[in-house]
């Protein structure tokens, strides 16, 4: 035998001998190998005499292949080993968008969510619930829709001398109504009645809001405006009812220094006024045409009657002019979305408006929303009580009008009678 025969081929070949022929050599293949493309088990060095035989342990990985560069060196590059660093997000990852957008619009629902339920807490804590009409008598039945009873009353109260010289108020000592108007809200478009502070009408029996005491009908007729200043919202509720036959569910009320003060605050009310006038008593000097009143000018305006023919006929005219025009202007995007405009009007209103106890929120924000409403036509309406006559001068209601148009406020249809 051939001594080459004997010892193998290693004298003959460059190669390695195989681990068929060298069994000292071999070693298991790794499963990193058989996983990534390494040599098949049973094959030995896939290197000649040229690759460094320690290229495994100078890298701390003995059975990995193609150096610290190679597929066998995730182990210590990866993280997997003790002491390696941990992985990282691959570099150019774009950044999940989707999963941004969720989390900010779900913040945003949380804050506005968060800042409407303050602010319903914030408004109905300021809202003065003064008058009890649980202590109204012999109401009538309510019908359908919902009826306001809107007051402006002269009040002075918290007035110094100079804002009463500045809004041409006087200083008359007690509370009387100003202006009286219905708002109906029915599913057949909002109606405005105005009541004329002279209309002559019965004091019917009462019961006394302070004292509780019993006061009998004697068919005693006066102004309208007396009621109030005899016992309060409650009588003027009571008279109010009795004399028209309709349900009033809610009552508001507001001040001619809180009224000026919610003008103030909304930056104005535009008004087109259509013929110049001027009245001395209330402070109002007013040119034709478009133009914005502030909050001093928008008391003189409503307050007028003095300056017209038809004195107070005239003055509810424009009382439901104006209070459209506020409602319209202020519930506006520009203020309801704004808080440096809004909290300043809403703060204004809450602290002068004065309601029933079970007046919400929710209430006063439909009450103001039908003021909206009615203006520049649509489905809303705005008109006088009718008249038929005047008697010791106090206007006379026309009876036979006025019981259609509480039936048709009864039965929320729409209204068909027109007023003065």
């Amino acid at each position: 035998m051939d001594d080459r025969d004997r010892y193998g081929r290693g004298s003959e070949n460059a190669q390695p001998d195989g681990a068929r022929v060298m069994p000292h050599v071999q070693r298991s293949t790794p499963p990193s190998q058989r996983q990534h493309g390494g040599q098949q088990q049973g094959q030995g060095y896939d290197g000649g005499y040229d690759t460094p035989y320690d290229s495994g342990y100078n890298t701390g990985q003995v059975y990995g292949q193609g150096g610290p560069s190679g597929p066998g060196s995730q182990r210590s590059q990866g993280g997997q080993g003790t002491g390696g660093p941990r992985p990282t997000a691959r570099p150019g990852t774009p950044p999940n968008w989707r999963r941004r957008i969720k989390i900010g619009a779900l913040v945003l629902i949380i804050a506005i969510l968060g800042t409407s339920i303050g602010t319903y807490f914030w408004a109905d804590g300021k809202l003065r619930r003064e008058v009890d009409l649980s202590k109204v008598i012999d109401r009538p039945a309510s019908g359908k829709g919902t009826n306001y009873l809107i007051v402006g009353s002269d009040s002075r109260d918290g007035m110094s001398a100079a804002d009463k010289k500045k809004l041409h108020t006087g200083s008359a000592e007690g509370k009387r109504t100003d202006s009286m108007i219905i708002l109906h809200v029915g599913d057949h478009g909002d109606t405005m009645v105005s009541l004329p502070r002279d209309s002559n009408v019965t004091i019917p029996s009462y019961k006394g809001s302070s004292s509780g005491k019993l006061y009998p009908n004697t068919g005693r007729q006066t102004k309208l405006n007396a009621a109030y200043a005899e016992d309060g919202p409650e009588l003027l509720v009571r008279t109010v009812e009795y004399n028209t036959g309709l349900h009033i569910d809610h009552y508001a009320e507001i001040g001619f220094d809180g009224f000026a003060s919610i003008v103030d605050a909304v930056g104005g009310v535009q008004l087109d006024i259509p013929q110049a006038f001027k009245d001395k008593d209330s402070g109002a000097d007013f040119p034709a045409g478009k133009q914005t009143l502030n909050g001093s000018q928008a008391l003189a305006f409503v307050r007028t009657r003095h300056a017209f023919a038809a004195s107070d006929l005239q003055r509810t005219k424009n009382q439901q002019k104006f209070l459209s025009a506020l409602a319209s202007q202020t519930a506006t995007p520009s203020t309801i979305l704004n808080p440096f405009k809004l909290y300043p009007v809403m703060g204004a209103g809450l602290d002068t408006v004065i309601v029933d106890k079970d007046m919400s929120l929710w209430n006063l924000a439909s009450m103001f929303w039908a003021m909206k409403g009615v203006q520049g036509g649509g489905d809303g309406k705005q008109m006088n009580m009718p008249i038929s006559g005047s008697t010791g001068g106090n206007l006379v209601w026309d009876k036979t009008k006025v019981k259609q148009l509480v039936q048709e406020l009864k039965d929320d249809d729409t209204v068909t009678v027109s007023g003065n």
